[in-house]
């Protein structure tokens, strides 16, 4: 595999190309319109525009991608995550093509993809399953009887779902017919299948997801778990790997599990098995997510692996170079997602020019990003910015390293979920390890990280200053603005 063609943008996009490149792969990018300026683009050994800046006329263009890899004499395409990387279609075109396709089987992915036959597939290893209904439900009737049957609190979850949406939560029973209603319309929405099912709601759930790595020649192996139970809609801000819960033999019992789920599929490549861990420490299967995960940097932290180059191996159907008795785990890691949305107004995400961008360095912190100084936030996709990783020695030590990450952070143009983030870090239920998916209810209100009128008074005055002084620069008045802005954020927090 000489060549290979990276099926995304943003972040992930130049992540994947920088390992490829130690690996002595070249690389294609493809890029929107939006994106043609951006930092992936100009990376990569080639690049070439797919289309307009919607992703449905850019990044999802499989045949064209296809097309676009049969003239530029590419071996393999590498489709990251999101957009076409979990399409069980599209890997069997690239399949169909000639080219290898840097993920695992359409086969595998078709299993996998649906949670409904998700679960039966776990369910033949006795991989445990939270109590619900066994298939698809339509009838309103049907559904109230088994949620009689399993209690309330419960959950209607779409079955193609995935990042929150068709998910809702029944609390009583005259409000199942709506929220199935609503349900089955915001999958239909999203995923065009309305398929629904329904499972019980546990109490004080964490998500609590196992890495895994396979190989074609019957080896798999799981690089231990990762916490992901700060959330905002059902979606992840904050990872951290290990989990502070697990035990070695509750750790060891959920990474066996997750393997048996692996090889029920006859999984190959990088994968995760994602498990909700409840208040008495029972964990039952969720789904499993057939590629490469946001926050698998904090896998690769506490193991010393590179997951894409692993990835890469196992495209070239190499064995994999370690068993799991290889395996240990150095020290704590934890990412936060540095997204343009405000935490101040439900996370709304914002749009803008980022005209301080600066960010931190210095040991064990890590950015994955792909913007600079003076670039747009484009409206069209995900708003995440960057990856801000850091890795101690302990947890004690990640925490203090992630809180002084967040302040050398400096951006200014838009909303960030840094304030937010950094709460998060400062906060008791978090530095204690007790908490769940339920923390931003619990602990968070938007005026916690509201700058008090004197303080923004000031910096008006201070900018207003600024500008009138024929001396200062414009980039002066955005320095300072930036500085005040971060010194107000560090003493609203301390």
């Amino acid at each position: 595999m000489q060549k290979i063609l990276i099926a995304n943008r943003g972040e992930i996009a130049l992540r994947i190309m920088r390992s490829a490149r130690e690996m002595g792969i070249k690389t294609v990018a493809i890029f929107s319109e939006a994106d043609r300026n951006a930092l992936f683009v100009r990376y990569a050994d080639e690049a070439v525009c797919v289309g307009p800046p919607p992703s449905s006329q850019s990044y999802l263009q499989g045949d064209k991608i296809i097309a676009i890899c049969k003239e530029l004499g590419v071996d393999g395409i590498h489709p990251g995550y999101g957009f076409l990387s979990e399409n069980a279609d599209f890997a069997r075109k690239v399949r169909a093509a000639g080219l290898i396709f840097i993920g695992p089987s359409p086969e595998s992915m078709d299993l996998m993809g649906d949670k409904l036959s998700a679960k039966a597939t776990a369910k033949k290893f006795n991989v445990p399953m939270i109590p619900g209904s066994e298939g698809a439900i339509s009838d309103v009737k049907e559904a109230i009887k088994i949620a009689r049957e399993i209690g309330f609190p419960l959950l209607i979850k779409a079955s193609a779902g995935g990042g929150g949406k068709g998910m809702r939560l029944v609390e009583h029973e005259k409000d199942v017919e709506e929220q199935m209603k609503m349900a089955v319309s915001e999958a239909i929405s999203a995923f065009g299948n309305g398929a629904v099912f329904i499972e019980r709601y546990a109490s004080g759930p964490r998500h609590i997801e196992i890495q895994l790595l396979a190989d074609n020649h019957g080896n798999c192996v799981y690089l231990f778990e990762r916490e992901c139970s700060i959330q905002r809609r059902h979606q992840k801000l904050i990872e951290e790997a290990p989990s502070s819960v697990l035990s070695p033999q509750l750790r060891e019992q959920m990474g066996k599990c997750a393997v048996d789920v692996a090889k029920a599929c006859n999984y190959s490549g990088a994968g995760t098995v994602e498990f909700l861990l409840d208040d008495q420490l029972n964990f039952y299967f969720l789904e499993m997510n057939t590629r490469l995960q946001v926050e698998h940097p904090v896998s690769e932290l506490i193991t010393g692996l590179d997951l894409v180059k692993e990835q890469l191996k196992v495209a070239r159907n190499e064995k994999l170079s370690f068993t799991q008795a290889d395996l240990h785990i150095n020290g704590h890691a934890i990412e936060v997602r540095v997204c343009a949305e405000d935490p101040t107004n439900n996370f709304l995400p914002d749009i803008g020019k980022l005209v301080v961008y600066k960010t931190p360095s210095g040991p064990g912190v890590r950015v994955d990003d792909s913007f600079e100084e003076g670039m747009d936030i484009p409206i069209y996709y995900d708003p995440m910015i960057s990856k801000l990783i850091v890795h101690g020695k302990d947890r004690t030590e990640a925490i203090a390293k992630m809180i002084r990450a967040i302040d050398d952070y400096k951006i200014v143009g838009v909303e960030t979920t840094l304030d937010f983030c950094k709460f998060v870090m400062k906060h008791n239920a978090f530095i204690s390890g007790k908490f769940d998916t339920g923390f931003i209810g619990k602990h968070f209100k938007p005026e916690m990280l509201s700058v008090p009128n004197q303080e923004l008074e000031e910096v008006a005055a201070l900018s207003s200053a600024l500008i009138f002084d024929k001396k200062a620069t414009k980039n002066e008045v955005f320095e300072v603005s930036a500085v005040k802005k971060s010194k107000w954020k560090e003493n609203r927090l301390n």
